[in-house]
């Protein structure tokens, strides 16, 4: 009598065994699927916020480019004095703009947007010493350097934000 018993015991437990399996099986299956579809490549991209906030600081650094062609007229005048005062008057912000930028852009984006910053914050500080040291031909080379800086530096706005500035 004890014989029979075991047999019928090995079954259920043979058949709750396979039940477990099969739920296990399903439960892989749906977290691998889950896994796979949650992997796929998205693009990155920036949040309305992040497009509005490079937008109002975009801007001001936009703004100050717009000065260039003062300053190169006071470079080639060798005015040293004004010079000095379109560096530390309406071009100061600049170094500031380009940071909150760079903190909002994607960070693949960031390195470059950085180095593009410091060479031309390398730039101004330059200029601004030919300036105060009136050497003309230091003057000359860092006004180039600081203009090459301002076009290089706008080429990491994101595209909606040129787009957007464009039309204001």
């Amino acid at each position: 009598m004890a014989a029979q018993p075991m047999p019928a015991l090995l079954s259920q437990l043979t058949s709750a065994l396979k039940r477990l399996g099969l739920l296990a099986l399903a439960l892989v299956l749906s977290f691998g699927l889950a896994a796979c579809e949650a992997g796929k490549a998205r693009t990155p991209s920036l949040s309305a916020d992040d497009i509005a906030a490079i937008e109002r600081q975009a801007e001001g650094f936009l703004a100050a480019r717009d000065r260039l062609p003062e300053l190169a007229t006071l470079v080639n005048e060798k005015d040293w004095t004004f010079t000095r005062n379109v560096i530390h008057g309406p071009m100061q912000e600049v170094g500031r703009q380009m940071l909150y930028i760079n903190q909002r852009l994607l960070p693949a984006e960031r390195p470059e947007a950085t180095k593009r910053a410091d060479a031309l914050k390398a730039a101004l500080a330059e200029l601004d010493e030919a300036a105060r040291l009136q050497d003309a031909n230091k003057l000359s080379k860092a006004y180039i350097k600081v203009a090459s800086g301002f076009g290089l530096y706008a080429q990491v706005l994101p595209a909606q934000v040129q787009a957007d500035l464009k039309q204001d």
